[in-house]
């Protein structure tokens, strides 16, 4: 049951897989741990319950990432992750400084039209 499928392939993704569903389940029972505390249970229940939980959530996470259909999901979403053609960080910044220039002129035009609105509908009693 808990033996790796292809182990040489797709690690990268299985393994942030397996970081990702793991940092929910420790969040998940630190949270129970909190509430399990409110209902004044004894420490063994406190931390033994959430620590039972974080450790059969490990094994599913474990058994799942390594099951045939889902490892070859994975490893195949590795191998079009390494196909995909990465900006640079000069195009990058280039194209954050384009957005931020072109949503300021936009708002800036925004805030005048409505202004000139204001002052339209104001003189015409309209809004007062």
């Amino acid at each position: 049951m808990l033996e790796i499928y292809k182990p040489g392939q797709g690690k990268y993704t299985r393994a942030g897989t397996f970081v990702g569903a793991m940092a929910v389940a420790v969040v998940g029972a630190y949270v129970l741990s909190e509430k399990l505390r409110g209902l004044e249970t004894s420490i063994y229940v406190r931390f033994g319950v959430p620590t039972a939980i974080v450790l059969g959530l490990a094994m599913l996470v474990f058994w799942f990432v390594n099951r045939p259909r889902s490892a070859d999901f994975l490893i195949s979403t590795e191998g079009e992750m390494k196909k995909v053609s990465w900006s640079s960080r000069k195009e990058i910044v280039g194209s954050t400084k384009v957005v931020i220039v072109t949503t300021l002129i936009l708002a800036a035009l925004l805030y005048g039209v409505d202004f000139v609105l204001a002052v339209l509908f104001d003189s015409l009693g309209i809004m007062g």
